[in-house]
């Protein structure tokens, strides 16, 4: 069985576009284990009940931007070493840099593809398939 079937993912984004192409990015890789939620507050409240493997998130949203979702994974035992993609426009090294801090595990240039997706994924767990 594909490791992709096994991997929980939850994709944080606030606007409701993104998150479906992400989450369609997502399934067309082989990923259909796909938590949603609307913004990082949700997405806290969510992974500290019952944390993924990895969280895709957008950095700009309110309440909790993507960065200070991060460390609030990473604050908190159960969550410290789930696996965090950033997905932003912004190509600001400053802020990758602020993330890499945090433990950020890789970013995700808007647009993507399907493919930059899955090589993004890949290179923080490996091979999906």
């Amino acid at each position: 069985m594909p490791f992709a079937q096994h991997l929980k993912v939850m994709v944080a984004d606030d606007t409701s576009v993104s998150r479906l192409l992400i989450n369609d990015g997502l399934a067309a890789i082989g990923i259909k284990n796909i938590v949603l939620a609307a913004d990082g507050e949700q997405a806290l409240k969510s992974m500290m009940g019952s944390p993924c493997h990895m969280v895709i998130s957008d950095f700009n949203m309110p309440k909790l931007d993507g960065l200070q979702l991060l460390r609030a994974l990473r604050e908190y035992a159960p969550t410290r070493q789930v696996a965090f993609i950033l997905v932003t426009g912004r190509g600001d090294k400053a802020l990758i840099e602020q993330g890499k801090k945090w433990g950020l595990n890789n970013f995700l240039p808007k647009p993507f593809t399907p493919q930059s997706l899955k090589a993004a994924i890949e290179a923080v767990v490996g091979k999906l398939t």
